[in-house]
């Protein structure tokens, strides 16, 4: 806090310089000095105690960016109580004051293409499939929340607590949302002092149950003064420029922290580039600052969602400057609002790092198809923009939405949380599906490219179950391999072999002699209804990381081998067998 005294006293001294009439002379003609001095004196106080007022208040920065119109307005008010050669100074000041308004005014018309450039998203085609191994954090937030609220009972002294914010994370490996249990009001703050502690629940498991953790929290952003995690921020940091709200993050030993994004303005008091976090013990106070590159490993979400939104308008907006996005529009993409937080989703990759997933569309109204989509590190904040495959048109976000609303309008579910996934080759969307108390009723997956191609199950992986198989059916294109997946020659002997209709086809799914599971549609391989034990097959099939790999082709051997014609010998002695056979079976 000393920091910000320091500035607070050198604003009030500026304002004390600006107003006081120092070469004025008074109708003695003398300059009196000790009543100017007094005068200054008085003007200090007040300045400064006004600074600290309003700064405790609003949680404003002190930069200069933040106090010009006060030293303008001071400085036109030191040249009408100044004569001569000060009055002048102070005039000029003031004038200039004029022009650094108009900077700070218009600077959004000319630092289109410095936000453009601060983005830096490198760009690839799709995104890399998904391991079908794993389950996705396909959990709504709202869901969650509902849950949480369930179980507030677990709160000691709950009719002084309300529930927080939630905060995706992974902790010890596993993804979880989390939310700060808070102070339901001042007087509530007033005598209970720290909160209790935060709910944690699984956001890949629906069925799991949340789970209170009882650690006693001092700063959060509930509380008053300077227990009040913002402020207690703020004070320690007066010129950090900070963007979005606090975030909690938990380590793992369970210890909470609160994290904020600072940064830079790109120009004036306008745009903004993350540079680093803030982060605050909650228990202890304890305060420290880091750059983007040396944030710990365990706090996932280190760029603000609010600061990637702000990315993304800058990207879709601004690729021909600013004029474009008033006159002509070229090559505009419009950022969707269907995130769950701040416009933006977040959604974990193979590694277990966080992104926030956002996509694109047209400026034109009534026009639902995407044009692309990113990825944002919300680590580190580099992104990607996907462009798709430019030769189908992928249905944005807001149209899977409309989709699922359509599938069940009789029992006036909708969806939640579109995320978008490459599940077997296919670009698709995950989205979960909610009812109308908020709570999880199903998992809608439907092809971003052809709507017709869409599952529903009660869980994630029997969603992509049942999707595998529709894919499969349908012989889309899409399916016949991605980087991720290399299509494999095999052959060998069959050992077990298991048959189930699926609508109109039939699933084979068999154990080969190579101990390897494989599964086909009678739709891809209609003979496939033919196979049993014992059969050598001859297939193509997807080398994945599936426990059954899909086949492709497939065709089986023996039943290719022609029946081979019986020579003379050979029926004789096959009937003399027989004739003996039949002997030995009288005597008996």
């Amino acid at each position: 806090m000393t920091m910000t005294f320091i500035i607070a006293a050198l604003l009030a001294a500026i304002a004390g310089i600006l107003i006081v009439p120092f070469t004025s002379r008074m109708k003695d003609g003398g300059l009196n000095i000790k009543f100017k001095s007094l005068f200054f004196l008085g003007i200090f106080i007040v300045a400064f105690i006004v600074t600290v007022i309003i700064l405790y208040i609003t949680k404003m920065d002190l930069n200069w960016t933040a106090v010009w119109p006060a030293i303008v307005i001071l400085a036109f008010l030191g040249a009408f109580l100044a004569l001569g050669v000060e009055r002048k100074l102070k005039g000029i000041i003031a004038i200039a004051g004029i022009g650094i308004a108009a900077y700070m005014l218009t600077a959004p018309l000319f630092n289109a293409d410095e936000k453009y450039d601060s983005v830096k998203m490198k760009t690839e085609v799709e995104l890399k499939a998904f391991d079908e191994t794993k389950t996705p954090a396909s959990v709504p937030p709202k869901y969650a929340r509902n849950k949480m609220k369930k179980a507030f009972g677990q709160v000691p002294n709950t009719s002084y607590y309300e529930l927080g914010n939630l905060q995706i994370q992974k902790i010890n490996g596993e993804y979880v949302y989390v939310a700060p249990v808070e102070f339901s009001d001042l007087f509530k703050w007033f005598k209970g002092d720290t909160t209790p502690g935060y709910f944690v629940v699984s956001a890949t498991d629906s069925s799991a149950n949340p789970k209170f953790v009882k650690k006693d929290m001092k700063y959060v952003p509930s509380a008053y003064l300077n227990n009040n995690v913002e402020r207690y921020m703020r004070l320690h940091n007066p010129l950090k420029i900070f963007n979005g709200d606090v975030q909690l993050e938990i380590n793992e030993d369970d210890t909470p922290f609160y994290i904020r994004t600072y940064g830079e303005f790109i120009s004036a008091r306008n745009g903004f580039e993350p540079k680093g976090i803030v982060m605050i013990n909650a228990q202890t106070g304890d305060l420290k600052s880091y750059k983007l590159k040396d944030v710990p490993t365990f706090i996932d979400g280190a760029v603000s969602p609010e600061a990637v939104s702000l990315q993304n308008s800058y990207f879709g907006n601004y690729v021909h400057g600013y004029w474009n996005t008033i006159f002509g529009k070229k090559d505009i993409k419009i950022p969707s609002d269907e995130g769950v937080e701040a416009n933006v989703s977040p959604v974990f990759d193979e590694k277990g790092d966080m992104y926030y997933f956002t996509d694109f569309t047209s400026p034109k109204e009534g026009v639902d198809s995407m044009l692309g989509y990113s990825l944002t590190n919300a680590h580190t904040g580099e992104a990607t923009y996907y462009t798709g495959n430019q030769e189908e048109s992928y249905m944005d976000s807001e149209g899977a939405l409309q989709v699922v609303e359509k599938k069940f309008v009789e029992k006036k579910w909708e969806g939640s949380m579109p995320l978008l996934y490459n599940f077997y080759g296919e670009t698709s969307w995950l989205v979960p599906v909610l009812d109308s108390n908020g709570f999880l009723q199903n998992y809608y997956i439907v092809s971003a490219a052809n709507p017709e191609i869409a599952v529903s199950a009660s869980t994630p992986n029997e969603a992509l179950r049942q999707y595998k198989n529709v894919l499969s059916r349908s012989g889309s294109s899409t399916v016949n391999g991605t980087s991720s997946k290399e299509e494999v020659q095999g052959e060998g002997k069959v050992v077990r072999v298991y048959k189930a209709e699926a609508g109109d086809f039939t699933n084979v799914t068999f154990l080969l002699d190579d101990n390897k599971n494989y599964t086909v549609s009678s739709e891809v391989a209609p003979l496939a209804v033919y196979l049993q034990e014992g059969d050598t097959i001859k297939f193509t099939y997807l080398n994945t990381t599936e426990v059954f790999l899909q086949v492709k082709e497939l065709t089986i051997t023996t039943l290719d081998q022609p029946v081979k014609e019986e020579t003379k010998d050979e029926a004789t002695e096959k009937e003399t067998t027989k004739d003996t056979t039949t002997k030995s079976d009288d005597k008996e």
